[in-house]
């Protein structure tokens, strides 16, 4: 292809131009193939090299790491710092509470004092705790507010045992005891009670309600555990610190299942049909270490809580409110730990040993919790007795 650089055709009249003079100009680029140019440079000035782009992947990845670990340093939100702050002062309220009772020297017939004046107080004095072989009663109720029709079986479990009263160190004179009842309320998880509760000379427990694993809300020791066959812990490490089995009676089967645990003589499988649920076969304790709780305990704790009852009815107390009545006639002073059923609350937890919630507790008609509590709340605002945990109110 030529290129003119000058082109000049004159007039040949008068000399004048005919055309005017081209520009000098270069040779015009293709415009597809201007686009190719264009487009090669811009897709260079787009990707990166491969040491930009692992600098930029690699800042994005610890920027969202910084982002994710960061705020673990940084103070919680003022809701959760409250709410701690909250659990940690009414834990301290609570060891403050239980380390003053303490400190202070046995008080000699405070609960007794303090319980008289009350208006229930008449049927709760006096009460027998354990049977005793050499007294013959006339039963005129059934189990557990008697044991009616229980005679035989009541005799032959009876003379297995070579002691029926009082442990000896319960039958020392003029000694100030204090006692313990240790409830399975969900109000002892977290409270740090265990070593407080090991300090009480007698520590009461009540069915299965575990000792191992949870020393630190619970303590470790246990004077008497007050259970019925169907609630008789079944792991042998619940009774190694344990220094007697209280059996409350509920039918006439139950005292079979004492005999058959002191002889180590396991009961056929007929009579084990007639349990609600299964029993253990194997308890490892000597038999003067068994006793069997005196049925007055349940009837007068049966009587004292009709008097709270919004129905008069028929009703059977929980061991929890006949474990307090037994140990307002052993000790000089009372308290409880793990006790109170928040209703108001059915979502909170039942037991301080499982996850089971309050609400629970509706689905139950045996015993009358409002009754038992109004009960409780009277002992406590006359000073019959001392509740570590407060949630009796």
């Amino acid at each position: 292809m030529v290129t003119l650089n000058r082109l000049s055709v004159e007039d040949p009249e008068d000399g004048g131009p005919l055309l005017t003079v081209a520009a000098e100009t270069t040779t015009p680029t293709p415009v597809s193939h201007r686009q190719r140019v264009v487009g090669k440079t811009e897709s260079k000035d787009f990707f990166l090299s491969r040491k930009e782009n692992l600098t930029i992947s690699l800042s994005l990845l610890i920027g969202c790491y910084l982002a994710i670990l960061i705020p673990a340093y940084f103070p919680l939100k003022k809701t959760e710092s409250v709410s701690y702050d909250y659990q940690l002062h009414k834990d301290l309220v609570l060891l403050n509470r239980s380390a003053s009772l303490l400190a202070l020297p046995c008080q000699p017939q405070w609960s007794l004092s303090h319980l008289k004046p009350l208006s229930c107080s008449e049927g709760l004095l006096d009460i027998p705790v354990f049977l005793q072989q050499d007294r013959h009663v006339q039963w005129n109720m059934t189990p557990p507010l008697g044991l009616q029709g229980s005679e035989e079986h009541l005799a032959l479990a009876l003379a297995l045992m070579p002691e029926h009263g009082l442990p000896p160190s319960l039958k020392k004179a003029g000694r100030c005891r204090r006692c313990v009842v240790v409830g399975s309320g969900g109000i002892l998880h977290g409270s740090h009670l265990g070593s407080h509760i090991d300090q009480y000379d007698v520590i009461i427990r009540l069915n299965n309600a575990p000792v191992p694993g949870f020393e630190r809300d619970a303590g470790s020791h246990t004077t008497i555990r007050l259970m019925y066959p169907e609630g008789a812990p079944h792991s042998a490490n619940e009774y190694k610190k344990t220094s007697m089995v209280a059996l409350v009676v509920f039918k006439s089967l139950d005292l079979d299942w004492l005999t058959s645990v002191i002889t180590k003589q396991p009961l056929s499988f007929w009579s084990k049909m007639w349990f609600w649920r299964e029993v253990v076969d194997d308890i490892p304790l000597k038999p003067e270490n068994f006793r069997i709780l005196h049925p007055e305990i349940i009837h007068k704790t049966a009587q004292v809580l009709q008097q709270y009852a919004q129905k008069q009815k028929s009703m059977v107390p929980t061991l929890g409110a006949s474990a307090v009545v037994m140990a307002l006639q052993l000790c000089d002073q009372v308290s409880l730990a793990g006790f109170g059923y928040d209703m108001k609350h059915p979502e909170s937890r039942l037991h301080y040993y499982e996850t089971i919630r309050m609400d629970f507790m509706k689905a139950q008609v045996v015993h009358d919790i409002s009754a038992e509590k109004l009960f409780l709340r009277d002992l406590v605002s006359s000073g019959a007795v001392t509740d570590l945990t407060g949630a009796i109110q």
